[in-house]
Protein backbone atom coordinates (compact mmCIF):
# COMPACT_ATOMS: atom_id res chain seq x y z
CA UNK A 1 0.00 0.00 0.00
CA UNK A 2 1.40 3.48 -1.12
CA UNK A 3 1.82 6.11 1.77
CA UNK A 4 -1.31 8.39 0.20
CA UNK A 5 -3.40 5.46 0.79
CA UNK A 6 -2.27 4.71 4.03
CA UNK A 7 -2.41 8.19 5.70
CA UNK A 8 -6.28 8.37 3.55
CA UNK A 9 -7.18 5.37 5.35
CA UNK A 10 -5.95 6.83 8.69
CA UNK A 11 -8.53 9.67 8.35
CA UNK A 12 -10.92 7.79 7.19
CA UNK A 13 -11.02 5.55 10.53
CA UNK A 14 -10.40 8.44 12.84
CA UNK A 15 -13.66 9.84 11.82
CA UNK A 16 -15.36 7.51 13.21
CA UNK A 17 -13.78 6.95 16.57
CA UNK A 18 -15.69 8.50 19.55
CA UNK A 19 -15.28 8.30 22.93
CA UNK A 20 -16.84 5.50 25.18
CA UNK A 21 -20.66 5.69 24.91
CA UNK A 22 -23.43 6.04 27.70
CA UNK A 23 -26.70 5.15 27.61
CA UNK A 24 -30.35 5.37 29.22
CA UNK A 25 -33.54 3.75 29.61
CA UNK A 26 -35.22 2.82 26.38
CA UNK A 27 -37.93 0.90 24.61
CA UNK A 28 -37.99 -1.08 20.98
CA UNK A 29 -39.79 0.67 18.67
CA UNK A 30 -41.67 -0.19 15.91
CA UNK A 31 -40.44 1.33 12.04
CA UNK A 32 -41.97 1.55 9.11
CA UNK A 33 -39.61 -0.01 6.34
CA UNK A 34 -42.29 0.79 3.74
CA UNK A 35 -42.54 4.33 4.56
CA UNK A 36 -38.78 4.80 4.64
CA UNK A 37 -37.31 2.71 2.16
CA UNK A 38 -38.26 4.34 -1.04
CA UNK A 39 -42.12 3.27 -1.36
CA UNK A 40 -43.05 6.88 -2.98
CA UNK A 41 -43.58 8.02 -6.46
CA UNK A 42 -41.54 9.70 -8.33
CA UNK A 43 -42.42 13.21 -7.50
CA UNK A 44 -39.96 14.64 -10.07
CA UNK A 45 -38.25 14.35 -13.37
CA UNK A 46 -34.90 12.59 -13.65
CA UNK A 47 -33.46 15.56 -14.59
CA UNK A 48 -34.56 17.51 -11.08
CA UNK A 49 -33.96 14.60 -8.49
CA UNK A 50 -30.57 16.14 -7.40
CA UNK A 51 -29.85 20.28 -7.58
CA UNK A 52 -26.67 21.65 -7.88
CA UNK A 53 -25.39 25.23 -6.73
CA UNK A 54 -22.16 27.39 -6.77
CA UNK A 55 -22.03 30.07 -4.22
CA UNK A 56 -18.62 31.42 -4.63
CA UNK A 57 -16.10 28.22 -2.80
CA UNK A 58 -19.17 26.49 -1.68
CA UNK A 59 -20.73 23.76 -3.27
CA UNK A 60 -24.07 23.25 -2.81
CA UNK A 61 -26.10 19.93 -3.75
CA UNK A 62 -29.35 19.11 -2.88
CA UNK A 63 -31.40 15.78 -2.94
CA UNK A 64 -34.65 16.79 -4.92
CA UNK A 65 -36.75 14.29 -4.48
CA UNK A 66 -39.33 15.10 -0.92
CA UNK A 67 -42.08 13.34 -1.71
CA UNK A 68 -39.87 10.17 -1.88
CA UNK A 69 -38.47 11.30 1.48
CA UNK A 70 -35.97 11.90 -1.10
CA UNK A 71 -34.95 8.29 -1.64
CA UNK A 72 -31.68 7.21 -3.33
CA UNK A 73 -31.43 6.43 -7.00
CA UNK A 74 -29.02 5.55 -9.76
CA UNK A 75 -29.21 8.81 -11.23
CA UNK A 76 -28.39 10.83 -8.32
CA UNK A 77 -25.93 8.40 -7.66
CA UNK A 78 -24.73 9.42 -11.26
CA UNK A 79 -24.76 13.05 -10.99
CA UNK A 80 -23.61 13.43 -7.67
CA UNK A 81 -20.58 11.69 -8.19
CA UNK A 82 -19.03 13.43 -10.94
CA UNK A 83 -20.39 16.94 -9.48
CA UNK A 84 -17.66 16.30 -6.23
CA UNK A 85 -14.96 15.09 -8.22
CA UNK A 86 -15.22 18.07 -9.90
CA UNK A 87 -15.54 20.52 -7.77
CA UNK A 88 -13.00 18.47 -5.63
CA UNK A 89 -10.44 18.85 -8.28
CA UNK A 90 -10.91 23.43 -8.29
CA UNK A 91 -8.75 25.24 -6.25
CA UNK A 92 -11.60 27.89 -5.02
CA UNK A 93 -13.77 25.17 -4.05
CA UNK A 94 -13.83 25.91 0.06
CA UNK A 95 -16.60 22.68 0.97
CA UNK A 96 -19.25 21.00 -0.03
CA UNK A 97 -22.80 20.69 1.85
CA UNK A 98 -25.00 17.76 1.17
CA UNK A 99 -28.12 18.27 2.46
CA UNK A 100 -32.46 16.91 1.72
CA UNK A 101 -34.92 19.01 -0.23
CA UNK A 102 -38.36 19.07 2.80
CA UNK A 103 -38.75 19.28 5.79
CA UNK A 104 -38.71 15.35 6.55
CA UNK A 105 -36.10 13.83 5.33
CA UNK A 106 -32.15 14.58 4.59
CA UNK A 107 -32.79 10.65 2.30
CA UNK A 108 -34.28 7.57 3.84
CA UNK A 109 -32.77 5.02 1.73
CA UNK A 110 -31.74 3.43 -1.39
CA UNK A 111 -34.03 2.50 -4.27
CA UNK A 112 -34.41 -1.08 -3.02
CA UNK A 113 -37.86 -1.66 -4.84
CA UNK A 114 -36.62 -1.47 -8.67
CA UNK A 115 -33.46 -3.25 -7.82
CA UNK A 116 -35.56 -6.45 -6.12
CA UNK A 117 -38.10 -5.92 -8.79
CA UNK A 118 -35.56 -6.26 -11.36
CA UNK A 119 -33.57 -8.89 -9.80
CA UNK A 120 -37.08 -10.78 -9.52
CA UNK A 121 -37.22 -11.03 -13.59
CA UNK A 122 -33.49 -12.06 -13.55
CA UNK A 123 -32.00 -9.12 -14.00
CA UNK A 124 -29.31 -8.99 -11.17
CA UNK A 125 -26.94 -6.44 -13.02
CA UNK A 126 -29.40 -3.65 -12.30
CA UNK A 127 -29.01 -4.08 -8.65
CA UNK A 128 -25.09 -4.88 -8.96
CA UNK A 129 -24.60 -1.42 -10.41
CA UNK A 130 -26.32 0.29 -8.40
CA UNK A 131 -25.07 -0.87 -5.45
CA UNK A 132 -21.13 -0.51 -7.23
CA UNK A 133 -21.49 2.62 -7.97
CA UNK A 134 -23.33 3.78 -4.59
CA UNK A 135 -20.44 2.11 -2.99
CA UNK A 136 -17.87 4.39 -4.91
CA UNK A 137 -19.66 7.40 -4.16
CA UNK A 138 -19.62 6.56 -0.47
CA UNK A 139 -15.83 5.94 -0.88
CA UNK A 140 -15.86 9.11 -3.09
CA UNK A 141 -17.36 10.91 0.07
CA UNK A 142 -15.01 9.66 2.62
CA UNK A 143 -12.29 10.73 1.04
CA UNK A 144 -13.04 14.27 -0.16
CA UNK A 145 -9.93 16.32 0.34
CA UNK A 146 -12.53 19.98 0.78
CA UNK A 147 -14.66 19.67 4.06
CA UNK A 148 -17.67 18.26 3.42
CA UNK A 149 -20.46 19.26 5.53
CA UNK A 150 -23.60 16.70 5.49
CA UNK A 151 -26.61 18.73 7.27
CA UNK A 152 -28.75 15.33 7.96
CA UNK A 153 -32.45 17.18 9.11
CA UNK A 154 -34.82 14.65 9.17
CA UNK A 155 -34.78 11.19 8.20
CA UNK A 156 -31.74 9.49 7.33
CA UNK A 157 -31.37 6.00 7.07
CA UNK A 158 -29.88 3.36 4.45
CA UNK A 159 -28.51 5.36 1.43
CA UNK A 160 -28.84 8.30 3.33
CA UNK A 161 -26.63 7.33 6.17
CA UNK A 162 -24.03 6.80 3.37
CA UNK A 163 -24.48 10.17 2.34
CA UNK A 164 -23.13 11.45 5.39
CA UNK A 165 -21.42 9.32 8.31
CA UNK A 166 -18.46 9.12 5.76
CA UNK A 167 -18.17 12.56 5.76
CA UNK A 168 -15.97 14.97 7.81
CA UNK A 169 -18.67 16.94 9.55
CA UNK A 170 -22.03 15.77 10.06
CA UNK A 171 -24.94 18.06 11.68
CA UNK A 172 -27.83 16.45 13.11
CA UNK A 173 -31.14 18.70 14.90
CA UNK A 174 -33.92 17.42 17.06
CA UNK A 175 -35.80 16.55 14.10
CA UNK A 176 -33.11 13.81 12.97
CA UNK A 177 -34.19 9.92 13.08
CA UNK A 178 -31.38 7.45 11.92
CA UNK A 179 -31.28 3.51 11.83
CA UNK A 180 -30.17 0.91 9.76
CA UNK A 181 -33.20 -1.19 9.50
CA UNK A 182 -31.84 -3.42 6.61
CA UNK A 183 -32.25 -6.92 8.63
CA UNK A 184 -35.98 -6.05 8.77
CA UNK A 185 -36.44 -6.82 4.68
CA UNK A 186 -33.63 -9.63 4.18
CA UNK A 187 -30.49 -7.22 3.31
CA UNK A 188 -28.04 -5.82 5.99
CA UNK A 189 -26.87 -2.48 6.95
CA UNK A 190 -24.36 -1.61 3.57
CA UNK A 191 -22.95 1.85 1.92
CA UNK A 192 -20.48 0.79 4.58
CA UNK A 193 -22.03 -0.41 7.74
CA UNK A 194 -19.26 -2.76 7.87
CA UNK A 195 -16.80 0.42 8.73
CA UNK A 196 -18.79 2.73 10.97
CA UNK A 197 -21.41 0.80 13.05
CA UNK A 198 -18.62 -1.22 15.07
CA UNK A 199 -16.00 1.95 15.36
CA UNK A 200 -19.50 3.51 17.20
CA UNK A 201 -18.33 0.85 19.49
CA UNK A 202 -18.89 -2.79 18.85
CA UNK A 203 -21.76 -3.52 21.07
CA UNK A 204 -23.74 -0.53 20.03
CA UNK A 205 -22.94 -1.12 16.45
CA UNK A 206 -23.94 -4.76 16.69
CA UNK A 207 -27.12 -3.90 18.72
CA UNK A 208 -27.93 -0.90 16.12
CA UNK A 209 -27.49 -3.44 13.26
CA UNK A 210 -29.06 -6.28 14.41
CA UNK A 211 -32.51 -4.39 15.92
CA UNK A 212 -32.65 -1.72 13.50
CA UNK A 213 -33.15 0.46 17.05
CA UNK A 214 -33.86 4.31 16.01
CA UNK A 215 -32.13 6.76 17.27
CA UNK A 216 -33.35 10.44 17.37
CA UNK A 217 -32.27 13.76 17.89
CA UNK A 218 -29.33 14.52 20.53
CA UNK A 219 -28.43 10.77 20.49
CA UNK A 220 -27.45 10.34 16.73
CA UNK A 221 -24.45 12.93 17.78
CA UNK A 222 -24.04 11.51 21.56
CA UNK A 223 -23.76 7.60 19.77
CA UNK A 224 -21.09 9.52 17.20
CA UNK A 225 -23.11 9.14 13.97
CA UNK A 226 -23.27 13.01 14.07
CA UNK A 227 -19.95 15.13 14.69
CA UNK A 228 -22.58 18.27 15.77
CA UNK A 229 -26.04 19.44 16.29
CA UNK A 230 -27.69 22.37 15.76
CA UNK A 231 -31.48 23.41 15.88
CA UNK A 232 -33.47 22.54 13.09
CA UNK A 233 -34.23 26.09 12.54
CA UNK A 234 -30.95 27.34 12.88
CA UNK A 235 -30.02 25.32 9.57
CA UNK A 236 -30.20 27.78 7.51
CA UNK A 237 -28.39 30.62 8.99
CA UNK A 238 -25.57 27.92 9.62
CA UNK A 239 -25.35 27.11 5.66
CA UNK A 240 -25.39 30.87 5.22
CA UNK A 241 -22.28 31.60 7.27
CA UNK A 242 -20.74 29.15 5.81
CA UNK A 243 -21.09 30.21 2.40
CA UNK A 244 -20.38 33.39 3.47
CA UNK A 245 -16.68 32.31 5.14
CA UNK A 246 -13.93 33.66 2.43
CA UNK A 247 -11.17 31.11 1.91
CA UNK A 248 -11.86 29.46 4.90
CA UNK A 249 -9.22 26.62 6.90
CA UNK A 250 -10.48 23.32 7.80
CA UNK A 251 -9.98 24.88 11.77
CA UNK A 252 -12.61 27.95 10.40
CA UNK A 253 -15.34 25.75 10.01
CA UNK A 254 -14.58 23.21 12.62
CA UNK A 255 -14.86 26.28 15.02
CA UNK A 256 -18.23 28.03 13.04
CA UNK A 257 -20.17 25.13 13.60
CA UNK A 258 -18.38 24.07 17.00
CA UNK A 259 -20.19 27.80 17.95
CA UNK A 260 -23.47 26.57 16.79
CA UNK A 261 -22.99 23.39 18.39
CA UNK A 262 -22.37 24.78 21.54
CA UNK A 263 -25.56 27.38 21.23
CA UNK A 264 -28.01 24.71 21.06
CA UNK A 265 -29.72 23.64 23.93
CA UNK A 266 -32.08 21.31 22.79
CA UNK A 267 -31.94 18.00 24.42
CA UNK A 268 -29.36 18.97 26.68
CA UNK A 269 -31.67 18.18 29.79
CA UNK A 270 -30.81 14.59 29.71
CA UNK A 271 -27.13 14.52 28.42
CA UNK A 272 -27.04 11.08 27.18
CA UNK A 273 -27.93 8.39 24.99
CA UNK A 274 -31.31 7.68 25.72
CA UNK A 275 -29.90 3.86 25.79
CA UNK A 276 -27.62 4.39 28.93
CA UNK A 277 -29.14 2.17 31.50
CA UNK A 278 -28.87 -0.43 29.01
CA UNK A 279 -25.24 -0.43 27.89
CA UNK A 280 -23.66 -3.39 30.23
CA UNK A 281 -26.84 -5.10 29.29
CA UNK A 282 -26.55 -4.52 25.81
CA UNK A 283 -22.79 -5.71 25.94
CA UNK A 284 -23.47 -8.83 28.06
CA UNK A 285 -25.96 -9.66 25.53
CA UNK A 286 -24.65 -8.51 21.92
CA UNK A 287 -21.03 -9.13 22.11
CA UNK A 288 -21.39 -12.65 21.49
CA UNK A 289 -19.38 -15.01 18.87
CA UNK A 290 -22.79 -16.22 17.22
CA UNK A 291 -26.44 -14.78 16.71
CA UNK A 292 -27.48 -17.80 18.50
CA UNK A 293 -25.37 -17.01 21.47
CA UNK A 294 -27.10 -13.33 21.05
CA UNK A 295 -30.15 -15.35 21.55
CA UNK A 296 -29.24 -17.68 24.55
CA UNK A 297 -27.90 -14.60 26.19
CA UNK A 298 -31.06 -12.22 26.09
CA UNK A 299 -33.12 -15.60 27.19
CA UNK A 300 -31.12 -16.02 30.07
CA UNK A 301 -31.26 -12.31 31.00
CA UNK A 302 -35.04 -12.90 30.65
CA UNK A 303 -36.37 -9.13 31.86
CA UNK A 304 -38.21 -7.34 29.70
CA UNK A 305 -36.15 -5.22 27.98
CA UNK A 306 -34.00 -8.51 26.86
CA UNK A 307 -37.39 -10.31 25.95
CA UNK A 308 -38.51 -7.19 23.74
CA UNK A 309 -35.56 -7.35 22.07
CA UNK A 310 -35.65 -11.35 21.60
CA UNK A 311 -38.82 -10.49 20.02
CA UNK A 312 -37.83 -8.21 17.70
CA UNK A 313 -34.80 -9.84 16.28
CA UNK A 314 -37.35 -13.23 15.61
CA UNK A 315 -38.83 -10.90 12.91
CA UNK A 316 -35.82 -10.23 10.98
CA UNK A 317 -33.98 -12.46 8.39
CA UNK A 318 -31.81 -15.09 9.80
CA UNK A 319 -29.74 -15.15 7.24
CA UNK A 320 -29.37 -11.45 7.69
CA UNK A 321 -28.47 -11.29 11.03
CA UNK A 322 -26.20 -14.10 10.58
CA UNK A 323 -24.48 -12.76 7.64
CA UNK A 324 -24.94 -9.19 9.59
CA UNK A 325 -23.47 -10.30 12.81
CA UNK A 326 -19.94 -11.49 10.49
CA UNK A 327 -20.20 -8.18 8.68
CA UNK A 328 -19.74 -6.60 11.47
CA UNK A 329 -16.95 -8.77 13.05
CA UNK A 330 -14.53 -8.88 10.05
CA UNK A 331 -14.99 -4.98 9.00
CA UNK A 332 -14.67 -3.91 12.74
CA UNK A 333 -10.44 -4.38 12.06
CA UNK A 334 -10.73 -3.31 8.11
CA UNK A 335 -10.67 -0.21 6.31
CA UNK A 336 -13.47 1.25 4.49
CA UNK A 337 -12.08 0.55 1.39
CA UNK A 338 -12.36 -3.34 2.19
CA UNK A 339 -15.83 -2.85 4.22
CA UNK A 340 -16.76 -1.39 0.53
CA UNK A 341 -15.52 -4.33 -1.68
CA UNK A 342 -16.66 -7.16 0.81
CA UNK A 343 -20.26 -5.52 1.07
CA UNK A 344 -20.73 -5.57 -2.81
CA UNK A 345 -19.96 -9.23 -2.29
CA UNK A 346 -22.63 -9.62 0.04
CA UNK A 347 -25.03 -7.32 -2.19
CA UNK A 348 -24.47 -9.34 -5.44
CA UNK A 349 -25.04 -12.71 -3.69
CA UNK A 350 -28.57 -10.94 -1.85
CA UNK A 351 -29.67 -10.02 -5.12
CA UNK A 352 -29.72 -13.73 -5.86
CA UNK A 353 -31.45 -15.41 -2.59
CA UNK A 354 -34.59 -15.62 -1.35
CA UNK A 355 -34.85 -13.20 1.96
CA UNK A 356 -34.01 -9.36 0.12
CA UNK A 357 -36.93 -9.49 -2.36
CA UNK A 358 -39.36 -11.07 -0.25
CA UNK A 359 -38.61 -8.56 3.00
CA UNK A 360 -39.18 -5.90 0.10
CA UNK A 361 -42.56 -7.50 -0.80
CA UNK A 362 -43.50 -8.20 2.78
CA UNK A 363 -42.84 -4.29 4.10
CA UNK A 364 -43.04 -2.07 0.47
CA UNK A 365 -45.41 -4.25 -1.59
CA UNK A 366 -48.00 -5.62 -0.53
CA UNK A 367 -47.26 -4.81 3.10
CA UNK A 368 -48.59 -7.21 5.31
CA UNK A 369 -45.81 -7.27 7.33
CA UNK A 370 -45.41 -10.67 7.23
CA UNK A 371 -42.37 -12.25 5.53
CA UNK A 372 -41.70 -15.87 4.82
CA UNK A 373 -37.84 -16.12 5.42
CA UNK A 374 -35.99 -19.19 4.01
CA UNK A 375 -34.37 -20.68 5.66
CA UNK A 376 -37.01 -19.68 8.57
CA UNK A 377 -34.83 -20.16 11.48
CA UNK A 378 -30.83 -19.71 13.04
CA UNK A 379 -30.53 -23.00 13.30
CA UNK A 380 -31.07 -23.88 9.48
CA UNK A 381 -28.82 -21.16 8.12
CA UNK A 382 -25.52 -23.21 7.98
CA UNK A 383 -22.01 -21.38 8.37
CA UNK A 384 -21.37 -22.91 5.02
CA UNK A 385 -24.60 -20.71 3.88
CA UNK A 386 -23.17 -17.22 6.00
CA UNK A 387 -19.24 -17.87 3.78
CA UNK A 388 -21.21 -17.84 0.54
CA UNK A 389 -22.25 -14.27 0.96
CA UNK A 390 -18.72 -13.32 1.73
CA UNK A 391 -17.21 -14.52 -1.74
CA UNK A 392 -18.19 -12.87 -5.03
CA UNK A 393 -20.62 -14.31 -7.37
CA UNK A 394 -18.96 -15.93 -10.14
CA UNK A 395 -18.70 -13.80 -13.15
CA UNK A 396 -19.12 -10.53 -11.17
CA UNK A 397 -16.58 -7.59 -11.09
CA UNK A 398 -15.40 -6.88 -7.85
CA UNK A 399 -15.77 -3.27 -6.42
CA UNK A 400 -12.99 -1.19 -8.16
CA UNK A 401 -12.51 1.82 -5.80
CA UNK A 402 -8.77 2.96 -8.00
CA UNK A 403 -10.29 6.39 -9.39
CA UNK A 404 -12.95 6.51 -6.59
Amino acid sequence: MNSAKALQRILITSRHISQSLSFNQMRIQQFSIASLMCAQPKQVSDEDDVLFERIGGAGIITLNRPKALNALNLSMVRKIYPQIAEWEQDPKTTMIIMKGAGQKSFCAGGDIKSVTDAAKAGDFSAGETFFGEEYQLNYRIATCDVPYIALIDGITMGGGVGLSVHGENRICTEKTLFAMPETGIGLYPDVGGSHFLPRLSLHLGMYLALTGFRLKGRDVYKAGVATRMVDSETLPQVEKELIAMENPTHQDITDLLRRHHVECETGRDRDYLILRDREEDIKTCFIAETVEEIFENLERDGSEWALEQLATLKKMSPTSLKVTHRQLTEGSSLPLDECLEMELRISAQMLRGHDFGEGVRAQIVDKDRNPKWQPATLAEVTDEMVDSYFTMVEGVDELDLTDA
